[in-house]
């Protein structure tokens, strides 16, 4: 009897495992595309980016653009604004110093590779360039920090 069940048994495994395997490549996408970093690296900055950090701090935009540039505007209550740009080929290096709650992004170049501009200043508007952006972040587990190292990563590697 358990030799005439078993062909049955085996038959609906089989079924079983090509349904699965057709739900699962369906269902759900194991690999990110461009498009999906991207959406998820301008998410994650924009929901950690901590503004609190600087009590003038009237705005700011913090993206990162399919060119694979990253560009930081703040603008303060009086006026007075300050942009960083630069590209992300460029980045030497990612270091993150802090705890899950608050802390500090450091965005590294070699050379001095980050745009630096400030406008609308009493002392004068300056366009300088500089080898690190820190940038402040806030309710930063490892898993979301290493995700937003991966998109970083992706679009220095990314080809021009």
């Amino acid at each position: 009897m358990l030799t005439s069940i078993l062909p049955a048994v085996k038959k609906a495994l089989m079924v079983s495992v090509m349904v699965l395997t057709v739900a699962v490549n369906y269902c759900f996408k194991y690999k990110f595309d461009e498009q999906d970093w991207l959406l998820w690296a301008n998410k994650c900055l924009a929901q950690s980016y901590d503004p609190s950090t600087d009590t003038k701090l009237k705005k700011w935009e913090l993206l990162i653009t399919p060119e694979s540039f990253l560009r930081f505007r703040k603008t303060y209550a009086k006026g007075k604004q300050e942009y960083y740009s630069f590209s992300l080929h460029k980045l030497n290096d990612v270091d993150y110093i802090g705890n899950t709650n608050t802390g500090t992004l450091e965005l590294k170049t070699e050379a001095d590779d980050i745009i630096v501009q400030t406008r609308n200043d009493r002392k004068g508007d300056v366009d300088s360039m500089t080898t690190e952006l820190n940038i402040p972040l806030k309710n930063m587990p490892a898993e979301r920090l290493d995700s937003l190292q991966e998109a970083l990563k992706f679009f220095k590697d990314k080809e021009l």
